[in-house]
């Protein structure tokens, strides 16, 4: 249910930062060395937060039951901390409202990224998750799914985590709240973090799946400047009817630059320029990879998309 810790979170809560001075001189010839008193500090806990969507947009039909959205909750802080879990499925700026099944919030018990019978209900109060400094829990939201909606539409639901210790503006201290009675204080996500999920109706069930693989220049996987990265779209239909007209675009990733003539469809190679092939590298805006698929069924099977770029 829990990652391992990665590392990041900066100096650890309770740690001791100590400064001693020296002062180096001469009496009559004889060296002397005066050290100054030793001045210490202990390090505050920082409470910070991050929730990121895992989830890519899930499609439903018409009266779907418990279908559920992926999150991660990261404690980005620098010490433990316990944070309260709440889903919110009537925002603005979609097409219809989901409705929280009941339990709504669960734990990916398995790790599986999967919804399934053996993953944990969460429980206000009772399992809070209690992270240690950049540790993660995958969570689902769950929803059902109206009957009163049409191909096209849109529901969001949103996760958010918030700080047991306290939440509000950045920089509010906690006096003596921190790790072993330490001072803590609010870091930059004010000890709160949300992040919105989407639904989309659709009468024909489309899977979309993105790979990457690294190649480095010296033969290894190291993602250093200079690797390359293969990147593959596998997209297939998994109900009967039909996807019209699909096509699959994909924008260059910041920071890489793309290989020429390195976009293949099913293992065949398709040309950068915008010809009579299936696709072609588009510049116009945004460098992005631009894969027309037509129309797919399910009886097509999967369609594979590879194209690489390269870590600037």
């Amino acid at each position: 249910m829990l990652s391992m810790p990665a590392g990041a979170a900066g100096t650890a809560v309770g740690t001791q930062i100590q400064n001693t001075a020296l002062v180096n001189y001469d009496v009559a010839g004889t060296p002397l060395t005066l050290q100054s008193n030793t001045t210490t500090i202990t390090v505050a806990e920082r409470i910070n937060v991050t929730v990121t969507l895992q989830s890519a947009q899930v499609l439903v039909s018409p009266g779907d039951a418990a279908q559920a959205l992926l999150f991660s909750v990261t404690n980005t802080g620098n010490g433990s901390e316990t944070f309260a879990l709440s889903m919110d499925s009537v925002i603005s700026g979609d097409n219809f409202d989901p409705v929280p099944a009941v339990p709504s919030i669960y734990f990916d018990t398995d790790g599986s990224g999967d919804f399934n019978a053996g993953d944990v209900a969460y429980t206000p109060g009772l399992n809070d998750p209690d992270l240690a400094a950049d540790e993660s829990v995958s969570i689902f939201i769950v929803n059902d799914i109206p009957l009163a909606v049409a191909n096209g539409d849109t529901g969001l639901s949103q996760l958010t985590a918030t700080s047991a210790t306290g939440s509000g503006a950045p920089g509010t201290v906690y006096a003596n709240q921190g790790d072993g009675g330490v001072n803590a204080m609010l870091g930059a996500t004010g000890g709160v973090a949300l992040v919105t999920g989407e639904y989309l109706v659709s009468d024909v069930l489309v899977n979309v799946n993105k790979a990457q693989v690294v190649n480095d220049p010296f033969g290894g996987n190291e993602p250093i400047p200079g690797a390359t990265l293969t990147y593959t779209i596998t997209v297939s239909v998994a109900s009967a009817g039909t996807a019209t007209a699909s096509t699959v675009q994909d924008a260059i990733p910041a920071l890489t630059t793309f290989v020429p003539n390195s976009i293949l469809l099913n293992g065949a190679s398709i040309s950068d320029a915008t010809d009579g092939d299936a696709g072609e590298y588009d510049t116009t805006v945004v460098p992005t990879i631009v894969v027309r698929l037509g129309d797919l069924t399910q009886a097509m099977g999967p369609q594979s998309i590879e194209f690489q770029v390269t870590i600037d």
